[in-house]
């Protein structure tokens, strides 16, 4: 389908202006649903414009009771000539379902049978459901009509009421953008509760309702008092009839929030124990999607290059929310050690791009919108509200909902509203922060004399010298106290007089309690003392250092075993589960995976094994450590023997059925488990979990004829899941299986091509994430990237894709090399 370009969207709404949609879907055939959109929309007198649509037959199209050529159909758009003052179109189409979160996606439960469907309209989207005019600022109100089997539950943006047996309809909505538009319909379980005149549901299909019963307490609790704080922060009333949350299977982002109805991946109904950690992760993605009730459903932006504004701030907010209201206190650490280090990654890629997009077409606003704008963008608002404090921050974000409740809004909306409540131009510091890209790097140098400071300056280096408020934390060895001073950065060199005169600290903390967005880089002395005084930072802090080791790891500047030795004196005794979590993460997937040397790795993991099995074992039951340490462990044990003995129940936790395909997976990364074994795993309790765990631990069995049976169903299999071929992607690379797989290397830059072309841009960036031979760090493999990228027929979205992950592999090379060296 073309792009639309920002031209052409503001000319089709200086057009057109649409009052109202009527869907009709008949979701009662497998293959093909029947779409019959009616809408009603104004137009300057003879105007002409084009109305979007995908189908796969296209039957009938009508305007104002006159036929229109359907064969007119080009790419996606149907052209629209001599429009009346009023306009009333008619179309009917046969549309397909997705398997890919595009459109209409269509779920077969493994469980028992039972099909489920949600509308995946985001970006793009939604002409695979129904005709439109698909921009944001064309607002108009919706009403569904939908025929279903029996016994199905009907679910959308406004209440749905069974009108016949099988037959549902929708109230009108609130006026809203097609892309925010959204259905679900099959055998959902449904849980209610009232909140302030709002009434909450929560949803998932029928086989996991008693995993979403187990928590629907937390959940509903987490929403309330969500809701709460934002009705008090924005000024505003939770501004739609109903709040439906449902957690849909096979679902490609963490949650799409469309007005009154939200849709949360699966991955967030636990149906075993998990650390509290992933709790605290469930209340973020929960608190997120809530906060875009307002920054996106009362107030849209107007064209897609501020759709981050409203993700960034929701991801700013969430955090910030689920920290201050919630049973969770951890949020703000967590984002420290995880995805604060996913940005620095990013805003280092060939495709970094400023916060604040400029995108002139619809596919380049949703490539763009990626780490950098959720993650960065989340952290330089809290850079702002730093800048400007609680009271105007609050002031700004009223100002801006009550001009644009109910329409359409922008960045620079929301920057003249802020500006107004701070008394201050802000464009400058806006302008630096928000439209620059790249990240700096701050480094401390002090001088000390007797005992005290007398110098001190904060070096500034990368591609842009930012503003920056930010604490110092001064620490002494011989003190369990320290001081926080807060301090004004700017320009490559900073002197610090606020710090003149203070006992010498043995460790500089630059960006104490991580309130700006930038490296640090740690003077010598402060290294040196680093791994005693560790243990004494808060978990914020340590979770800030934690990212920037990992970042230096990356950068070359910190050797992966020197990060590996600390992290076995850590995990002896750190009491932070978010810290735990994500520094076993880094370990496996890059720091140990990756960046080590491989004749290295064994020694390496066998004394992270050793040290999780003994702090595993000095850890009750009841501790929430329990899982994350049992998990960690799983992915260090190099013995068959140990792993078995877990299964069979003799290990130092119980295995609940996710520990349980962990271990299988291990063992099939061991070569110690067959296809066989793992098929009669799955046939005892078929679930999608499971179903996806088995493809992953299949495609980890490190034998020929397997492996190049893998490469042949995600490469060509069109009747996978996109799930399923993401979980068999993901294991058919591994660290210890280089030798095994290398030819594949070769072979996936040169088929890589046919197979993108075939997938949308979510589909093809998770594919990408898995698939792409990412521990292959040699440098022929830099050489089939470099021959890929010189093609000139590759697609944009694939060409950034590989760019991206071949500048990582590059990085991988280079540290290997000075650690050799």
């Amino acid at each position: 389908m073309a792009s639309l370009s920002q031209t052409e969207a503001t000319e089709r709404a200086a057009a057109i202006a649409v009052e109202s949609y009527r869907v009709d879907l008949d979701l009662t055939t497998a293959e093909l649903f029947r779409s019959v959109t009616t809408i009603a929309f104004t137009a300057s007198p003879g105007a002409a414009t084009f109305l979007d649509i995908r189908p796969t037959v296209l039957h009938s199209v009508v305007l104002n009771g006159q036929p229109v050529d359907v064969t007119a159909l080009r790419d996606g758009r149907l052209p629209l000539t001599g429009l009346a003052p009023t306009n009333d179109i008619v179309v009917t189409a046969d549309m397909a379902y997705s398997q890919q979160c595009e459109g209409l996606h269509r779920f077969v439960d493994p469980a028992d049978g039972a099909t489920y469907i949600y509308a995946f309209a985001y970006i793009d989207n939604a002409p695979r459901v129904f005709a439109c005019f698909d921009q944001p600022d064309l607002k108009a109100r919706y009403t569904f009509t939908l025929t279903t089997p029996p016994n199905w539950r009907v679910l959308g943006n406004s209440d749905a009421t069974e009108v016949s047996p099988g037959r549902w309809q929708t109230a009108p909505s609130s006026p809203q953008p097609p892309y925010l538009t959204t259905v679900l319909a099959g055998p959902y379980a449904a849980f209610y509760r009232d909140h302030n005149g709002v009434r909450l549901g929560l949803h998932c299909r029928g086989s996991r309702a008693a995993d979403l019963a187990g928590d629907i307490d937390e959940i509903f609790e987490v929403t309330e008092q969500c809701l709460d704080f934002y009705q008090d922060l924005f000024g505003v009333a939770y501004p739609f009839g109903k709040l439906d949350q449902a957690f849909v299977p096979e679902f490609s982002v963490l949650s799409l929030d469309h007005p009154g109805c939200i849709l949360i991946r699966e991955l967030y109904l636990f149906g075993s124990a998990v650390p509290n950690s992933e709790r605290e992760t469930r209340a973020v993605v929960v608190a997120h999607g809530l906060s875009l009730m307002w920054l996106a459903g009362l107030v849209t932006n107007r064209w897609w290059n501020d759709l981050w504004f409203g993700e960034a701030f929701a991801d700013y907010i969430g955090h910030r929310a689920t920290s201050e209201v919630t049973r969770f206190p951890g949020p703000l650490t967590t984002f420290a050690v995880r995805r604060k280090a996913e940005a620095y990654v990013a805003d280092q890629r060939p495709s970094t791009h400023p916060v604040a997009l400029s995108s002139q077409d619809v596919q380049s606003a949703l490539l763009d919108l990626d780490r950098i704008s959720y993650f960065k963008g989340s952290s330089v608002l809290r850079q702002l509200a730093t800048r400007v404090g609680p009271d105007a921050l609050r002031d700004g974000l009223r100002r801006y909902f009550e001009r644009h409740a109910y329409g359409n809004g922008s960045f620079a909306d929301f920057v003249r509203a802020l500006s107004e409540a701070v008394g201050t131009d802000l464009a400058d510091w806006v302008d630096v922060w928000f439209r620059r890209p790249g990240v700096t790097t701050l480094r401390s140098e002090i001088a000390v004399a007797d005992g005290r400071i007398t110098g001190a300056v904060i070096h500034q280096s990368g591609p842009v010298y930012r503003p920056h408020t930010l604490h110092i934390g001064l620490y002494d060895s011989d003190s369990e106290g320290h001081e926080t001073v807060r301090v004004q950065v700017a320009g490559a060199r900073t002197e610090l007089p606020e710090l003149l005169g203070r006992p010498a600290p043995d460790l500089v903390l630059v960006n104490e309690d991580d309130l700006t967005y930038a490296k640090v880089q740690l003077d010598p002395r402060s290294a040196a003392v680093l791994p005693a005084l560790l243990p004494r930072l808060s978990p914020l802090n340590r979770a800030m250092v934690w990212c920037g080791l990992f970042m230096a790891v990356r950068d070359g500047a910190y050797p992966a075993t020197d990060y590996l030795d600390l992290a076995v004196r850590m995990l002896a005794d750190e009491s932070e589960l978010s810290i735990i979590v994500e520094v076993l993460e880094h370990i496996r997937d890059e720091v140990a995976g990756r960046y080590l040397d491989p004749a290295r790795r064994p020694e390496y993991t066998g004394r992270l094994a050793g040290v999780i099995r003994t702090r595993l074992a000095a850890t009750g039951a009841d501790d929430e450590r329990q899982v994350a340490l049992a998990c960690g462990l799983v992915e260090f044990i190099a013995g068959a023997d140990e792993l078995r003995a877990w299964l069979d129940g003799r290990g130092p936790t119980s295995a609940d059925p996710d520990l349980a395909w962990r271990i299988r997976y291990r063992l099939a990364v061991l070569g110690e488990l067959t296809e066989k074994q793992l098929d009669e795993a799955l046939a005892d309790a078929p679930n999608a979990h499971a179903e996806q765990m088995a493809a992953k631990a299949r495609a980890a069995i490190p034998d020929l004829a397997v492996k190049a049976a893998v490469w042949t169903a995600v490469m060509t299999d069109t009747g996978l899941s996109s799930y399923n071929r993401w979980a068999l992607a993901e294991g058919f690379w591994q660290p210890d299986q280089v030798e095994l797989t290398s030819a594949y290397a070769e072979r996936f830059f040169a088929e890589i091509p046919e197979v993108a072309g075939s997938q949308g841009d979510l589909a093809l960036g998770q594919l990408m994430r898995f698939f792409y031979p990412r521990f292959s760090a040699r440098a022929e493999t830099l050489h089939h990237s470099e021959k890929l990228m010189g093609r000139s027929d590759i697609t944009v979205a694939l060409r950034r894709k590989v760019a991206d992950a071949t500048d990582d592999l590059r990085r991988v090379v280079l540290a290997r090399e000075s650690a050799c060296g």
